[in-house]
């Protein structure tokens, strides 16, 4: 059967059809016409109601008064209730009716819900139950007003019966105690994670084979409970539980164990009655409570003795939180520890075996150490921290001589040169014409041992390792006494870089000891302006060098006063001419008889991928290093800083023709005075025997700004500071 409405021929609506429209229906407005779901989109009508729900399975109450909100959305006329959330109420709550369009009430079931039919005051029907309209939220009165619909004023819903007399038997009942309410949520946050650590001992010796035994007592001041821990030490022959009183709060008087409930926080009462069926009642009188005490962080200092169920601890340490916790509460400023020991203590030593010569030191001593032997574990992260990468060599080289009456052993040079990924040594003695000594290795790389140690051990030899070396240092290598007198530029400046590990290139500290010594000490000043007449602020390394030596001799050794020489270097590096440079270059490859360019030509052409004959400085230094051109590192870095052009790339066909010494020599400039004479001689590594008792510093020649110096100690001096620049190294 076909239901709905029909129209006649040509569209003429039939006798008795209903024609009203199924959806609601508002008046126009101003603008341009827009559908309801987006003119009436986010806004919603809020009425305030309740239902009247019969009982009948109780004999207290024939109904309840449920109250609940009834929303209407205009956007597409869904209706939703739902109820207001109420505490033990016995029934469930929430949502009522889901948001859905709501058919009227039979006969006209056909049709929904509009805007029209709520209000307040009003009665709904929703499938069978009836709610009762009480008030609405502004914006629904707003809404309903500027449609033309008078909004009574709101009214209360009646009293419900159950809740009133539930609220009467709850207001019956006498509060548990509230005046003996403790706030513990406030302690709990201002002092979670907050524990207070001590260290005691418990002296059980007095017992049958009792003896001293240590213990961690922590307080945790979120609950005011207590934990103790036992220090175990290996092989003590004891069980390793994890706890030894589990975290409570521990009473002061422990007279035994009590009855379960004796100690409780509320004491029930045994009796009977008929009010409201309740067979106990709460003491509130606490006439059988027990007065029980527990230690406090006013309790615990260093020097107590805690009893921990009868065991007398003595509290001997503490952590530095807990030095800082009762500093600042309770002014405690006392916290000298306890040293807690027993004469007849006996520590059992492990018996070692000496070292029987095969194999390492390392290895064979760490075989008697476990029945199953295991390799000797290195220290990986120092070999790959400093292992070689790339140019960085990570080894110190120094320049040593030996420490001996023979004035032809005196004579000789050494290079010993240290590793610092694995800390071995290597020794090497470079070649002088006319000595008699040929040179060469005097030292295979190897660990070495320092002097006045057993040859066969007990426990693992001391090597030299990178602190020993520095300049200025006497080390005796199997036998022979060397004094360490200078270091290469390299060593320097990596030592500088690692001034954490190597105190003696740490500026910061060198400085705090001249700034305590030099501080007390009056002709410091006039004794540097002594030496400066013309007050320039600086003078040269060789008299800055023999000042501090006199001045502080006895506190600096020679490396911290190289350090802060160059620290306080002046900058004077002087500007040589393209042509010098590249006969320099051309005068070392010439000795070396290096004519071989074809490789490093390839090479450039193979790093060229944009062929326009240009590359990077990095990619250029890459390149000359990679086919092993003999040319020192600082003369490369000058002749690719002057052949720099200003996009930062060097054109490498310049380069070729500045190597080839071949094809295109260029002679060797003579230096007009005497100071680029020392540097040509040292620039070019002269065989003179007299150049290698000088140090690097002294064949530079450069200025040290002592007034600099001096300011940073907080020394003043009688003329200004010198206006050049510094360069920290």
């Amino acid at each position: 059967m076909l239901t709905g409405n029909k129209l006649g021929v040509g569209g003429v609506p039939l006798a008795g059809e209903d024609l009203r429209p199924q959806n609601s229906v508002y008046p126009r407005g101003e603008g341009p016409d827009r559908p309801a779901w987006l003119a009436f989109d986010k806004q919603v009508l809020c009425f305030d109601a309740y239902f009247q729900e019969s009982i009948t399975e109780r004999r207290e109450e024939q109904y309840r008064i449920r109250k609940c909100r009834v929303y209407f959305y205009p956007e597409d006329d869904t209706v939703q209730v739902v109820e207001q959330r109420q505490n033990n109420v016995g029934f469930p709550q929430g949502t009522i009716l889901k948001r859905h369009r709501v058919p009227l009430p039979t006969p006209n079931d056909d049709r929904f819900f509009t805007y029209d039919q709520f209000n307040v005051g009003a009665e709904v029907s929703l499938y069978g139950r009836v709610y009762k309209l009480i008030d609405c939220d502004p914006f629904t009165r707003n809404f309903l007003t500027k449609l033309g619909v008078r909004v009574p004023p709101g009214f209360a819903a009646p009293e419900d019966p159950f809740l009133k007399h539930r609220h009467t038997s709850d207001g019956t009942q006498n509060p548990l105690r509230p005046y003996e309410r403790i706030d513990s949520l406030k302690q709990f946050i201002n002092h979670d994670t907050h524990v207070l650590r001590f260290w005691g001992v418990w002296d059980d010796s007095e017992s049958l084979y009792g003896d001293v035994r240590n213990f961690v007592v922590h307080y945790f001041l979120a609950d005011d409970t207590m934990e103790v821990r036992e220090i175990l030490p290996p092989n003590s022959g004891r069980d390793a539980p994890p706890i030894y009183l589990s975290r409570s709060r521990l009473p002061k008087d422990f007279n035994g164990l009590r009855l379960p409930g004796e100690n409780a926080q509320r004491t029930v009462l045994n009796v009977f009655g008929q009010l409201n069926k309740q067979r106990w009642i709460l003491d509130n009188l606490k006439t059988g409570a027990v007065d029980q005490k527990y230690y406090s962080d006013q309790d615990l200092a260093i020097g107590q003795l805690i009893n921990v169920y009868e065991r007398k601890v003595l509290l001997t340490d503490c952590d530095e939180f807990t030095r800082n916790y009762y500093r600042s509460k309770y002014g405690v400023q006392d916290f000298t520890p306890i040293n807690y020991s027993k004469e007849n203590d006996y520590k059992a030593l492990r018996q070692s075996y000496p070292y029987t010569g095969f194999g390492s030191e390392e290895d064979s001593l760490n075989s008697t150490k476990k029945l199953l032997p295991e390799p000797v574990k290195k220290d990986f992260n120092k070999f790959m921290g400093f292992d070689r990468q790339g140019l960085e060599s990570n080894v110190l080289r120094f320049m040593a001589k030996v420490i001996t009456k023979d004035p032809i052993q005196a004579a000789r040079r050494f290079v010993i040169s240290y590793y610092l990924a694995d800390d071995t040594i290597n020794i090497h003695e470079p070649p002088v014409r006319n000595s008699g000594i040929g040179g060469g290795k005097f030292l295979e790389r190897q660990k070495v041992k320092k002097p006045n140690q057993p040859r066969y051990p007990l426990e693992v030899s001391e090597y030299f390792n990178g602190t020993d070396f520095y300049v200025g240092a006497r080390v005796i290598i199997n036998g022979f006494d060397f004094y360490i007198y200078d270091a290469d530029e390299y060593a320097y400046k990596l030592m500088e870089k690692e001034c954490y590990s190597f105190s003696v290139a740490n500026q910061k500290l060198i400085l705090e000891k001249l700034r305590q010594y030099l501080t007390n000490n009056t002709d410091a000043v006039a004794q540097f302006e002594q030496h400066d007449p013309q007050r320039k602020g600086y003078f040269g390394y060789e008299t800055f060098y023999g000042l501090m030596k006199n001045l502080v001799g006895n506190v600096l050794v020679d490396h911290e006063i190289i350090t802060i020489a160059r620290y306080y270097a002046q900058k004077s590096l002087k500007e040589h001419d393209i042509y010098s440079i590249v006969a320099v270059a051309q005068e070392h490859l010439r000795k070396n008889n290096y004519e071989h360019l074809l490789p490093l030509k390839e090479n450039f052409i193979k790093r060229d991928r944009n062929r326009n004959g240009r590359l990077s400085t990095e990619d250029v230094r890459n390149a000359v290093r990679s086919v092993h051109v003999p040319l020192p590192d600082y003369l490369l870095d000058t002749l690719l800083t002057r052949m720099t052009q200003e996009d930062g790339c060097i054109d490498y066909n310049d380069i070729l023709g500045a190597l080839n010494w071949r094809e295109l020599p260029i002679s060797k400039p003579i230096p007009t005075d005497a100071d680029e004479q020392d540097n040509f001689a040292s620039t070019g590594h002269s065989d003179d025997p007299k150049m290698a008792d000088k140090t690097i510093h002294e064949r530079k020649r450069f200025n040290v700004e002592y007034s600099i110096m001096l300011q940073d100690l907080g020394i003043n001096t009688s003329h200004p500071l010198s206006t050049l620049g510094t360069s920290n190294n």
